[in-house]
């Protein structure tokens, strides 16, 4: 297995409402999920930084696009590849106004549909909650833009391993799962399941 080694990574983009999509030199994956179902912790864990991707107790703080240039002009076989990784904003959030709430999906839909270099969706889910309407409303979405989203299971050490499977099941239940599709099980805390997304990463360069 590679060793996905980190030698350079920077916030480069930040887009909002009214901002045009960057056409990207390298391939985008993206990250959706809840507000705070840890993806700024998942982006932090990935990157090897400690605060990088702004973290916050408050649900609802990423309310941009933010593009993370991970390795740039990077190619040796035993570093992660120059890429973007795209922290979506948050939905879900329930002291959201409408408006705003409006405003989020809008932002998420014009991604998905215009971002010529997204070669893959990672999408996050509480492994400590059945997965809720919107986490639901997220996988379809996704899967009818044309794309078959990854999910990460966050917060994996937070529940207790004589759990783990049922809270799997769970998921795979509340999504509509179909088959054996794969879920990888995340902790921000013990780094498991990190070197299983770079993977997966990794895959969208061939």
């Amino acid at each position: 297995m590679s060793e996905n080694k980190i030698r350079s990574v920077e916030l480069e983009k930040v887009c909002g409402i009214t901002s045009a999509l960057p056409v990207n030199p390298v391939f985008e994956v993206a990250f959706a999920g809840k507000s705070n179902v840890g993806k700024s912790s998942l982006i932090n864990a990935l990157i090897q930084r400690k605060s990088l991707a702004r973290t916050s107790s408050s649900p609802g703080k990423t309310q941009t696009i933010n593009y993370y240039r991970v390795n740039k002009d990077e190619a040796r076989e035993e570093f992660a590849p120059d890429s973007y990784l795209v922290d979506l904003p948050g939905y879900g959030y329930a002291s959201a106004s409408e408006e705003v709430k409006a405003q989020w999906g809008r932002m998420i839909e014009r991604y998905l549909e215009k971002s010529a270099m997204l070669k893959a969706v990672f999408l996050l889910v509480d492994m400590r909650h059945k997965p809720s309407s919107n986490d639901r409303l997220m996988y379809e979405w996704i899967l009818k833009k044309g794309m078959t989203p990854v999910i990460i299971a966050t917060k994996k050490d937070k529940i207790k391993v004589s759990g783990r499977d049922r809270a799997l099941k769970d998921i795979r239940e509340g999504l509509g799962l179909k088959g054996n599709a794969e879920i990888i099980a995340f902790s921000s805390v013990t780094k498991e399941g990190r070197e299983e997304i770079w993977e997966k990463i990794r895959e969208c360069r061939l």
